[in-house]
């Protein structure tokens, strides 16, 4: 399995406010931004899986919704989590 418990509290150490901070946009960006990756690089060996591109589909949508939304609240946040993760160019 891709996305063990280890792997996911390092994504919410290095993005979160703690270990076990699982629900800031930061943390949640991140994990989405790690999810795709895969989703990504499976669809490009098994490129008629719709299941799995749908799901990309939406993990993009709700990754764009949390970054709109930290845009509003607090651009320096947004700023900084788009460089860490390198999302835009």
């Amino acid at each position: 399995m891709y996305l063990t418990s280890e792997v996911k509290k390092n994504i919410f150490a290095e993005n979160g406010k703690t270990t076990n901070d699982t629900g800031s946009a930061e943390s949640q960006i991140a994990l989405f931004t790690y999810r795709i990756q895969h989703l990504t690089e499976h669809l490009k060996t098994y490129k008629n899986d719709h299941g799995t591109q749908r799901s990309l589909v939406m993990l993009v949508g709700k990754r764009r919704s949390l970054l709109q939304y930290l845009k509003k609240k607090d651009i320096e946040r947004y700023r900084e989590i788009i460089k860490k993760l390198n999302i835009r160019k």
